[in-house]
């Protein structure tokens, strides 16, 4: 294989895993400050006609 055919080949590789690695969040997610947790809650709401 050619050096510019595995050049080429690695800048793909790359291109594709890139975007995957910055998928996703680090930890449980957390509340904005000052919000209260209103989950599970019931569905439809008992309030709604």
């Amino acid at each position: 294989m050619s050096r510019v055919r595995l050049a080429l080949l690695l800048a793909l590789l790359m291109a594709l895993a890139l975007p995957l690695a910055a998928c996703g969040k680090k930890g449980p997610p957390g509340l904005p400050p000052g919000q209260t947790d209103q989950y599970p809650r019931q569905y439809p709401s008992p309030n709604e006609p």
